[in-house]
């Protein structure tokens, strides 16, 4: 069997979030308000984003799709460096300017 690196993990995970955010676009175009009324918000319970909790991987397919409805989404390297954090098992610090992640609750 194939060993799975993290960057094909990253690219793997950002096809899934841009497939949800399309059926979530659809959606919207059927039934204005949807994504910022319903959508956003029980992303943000999934993924703990207001929580005083360290980032999980189980939290960041949420994050990366809340990331995605934004303006600019994330770019592979990003998504990638973040996994391999996470996947390290250290969080990243917060304050730490070097610690660019989808936390979007520092800015």
């Amino acid at each position: 069997m194939a060993e799975v690196t993290t960057e094909q993990l990253a690219q793997l995970m950002m096809g899934v979030a841009r497939s949800q955010l399309a059926v979530i676009d659809s959606i919207e175009n059927s039934k204005a308000g949807f994504k910022f009324t319903h959508a956003r918000p029980t992303l943000e319970t999934a993924s703990r984003i207001r929580s005083n909790h360290a980032e999980t991987l189980a939290d960041f397919p949420s994050r990366l799709l809340l990331q995605m409805l934004g303006r600019n989404s994330p770019d592979l390297d990003r998504v990638t460096r973040d996994l391999k954090t996470l996947l390290s098992g250290h969080a990243p610090v917060a304050g730490d300017p070097a610690a660019d992640s989808l936390d979007m609750t520092q800015n």
